[in-house]
């Protein structure tokens, strides 16, 4: 049986902490998504983990948990035209700070995924690279983008699907470049990525 992954719940004891991460920043097509989560303190669930490190089974059971029982949540996104516009990074962002608009209850910290952020209103943020696999708030913010992103590109896939994407999720895959180069690209295509 696998052991439980032990997340650290706080950066700082008695502050109310956001977790933020994305999902798709890599992907050929389709918006970006973010997650904003706030955990009650002393929130713990054994599958809990970056949602990399999980099935479409566990961040299903998961996505339902968080929804159920955060402080509160949000999920937003930025769509394929206004990645092309203001680039990838800059999207990425911009649907973190959409998803914090979202929160019914306001942050003390923002803990991000990665490396790179833009100051949100007045209040502090840390980045932290690997995040999603060290705070339980970041993960489970990995959960509720991947989980949204998941669902929103299999709809999309219904109305376009020659390019595989209810398998592939938009990234490019030796499927999804192989479509692309026989049928084109469509109108949900990031037209600034190399797509072939």
């Amino acid at each position: 049986m696998k052991s439980e992954v032990r997340l650290r719940p706080f950066l700082s004891l008695g502050q109310i902490e956001a977790g933020c991460d994305e999902a798709g920043r890599g992907c050929l097509a389709g918006p970006v998504f973010a997650s904003a989560v706030i955990l009650k303190p002393g929130f713990r669930h054994p599958l809990l983990n970056d949602s990399k490190q999980l099935s479409k089974k566990s961040r299903d059971i998961l996505r339902e948990v968080i929804e159920s029982e955060a402080v509160a949540w949000s999920v937003a996104m930025v769509d394929n035209e206004e990645i092309d516009r203001i680039n990838i990074l800059n999207a990425s962002i911009k649907a973190m700070h959409l998803a914090l608009d979202s929160l019914i209850v306001p942050p003390q910290m923002i803990l991000v995924d990665g490396n790179r952020f833009k100051s949100y209103k007045n209040i502090p943020h840390t980045c932290v690279v690997g995040g999603d696999a060290l705070f339980a708030s970041i993960a489970a913010a990995s959960i509720l983008a991947k989980t949204h992103r998941d669902e929103y590109i299999r709809k999309l896939s219904l109305e376009f699907p020659y390019y595989g994407w209810e398998r592939n999720m938009a990234y490019p895959t030796r499927e999804h470049r192989e479509a692309i180069a026989r049928w084109g690209s469509c109108r949900y295509h990031r037209k600034s990525f190399r797509l072939l």
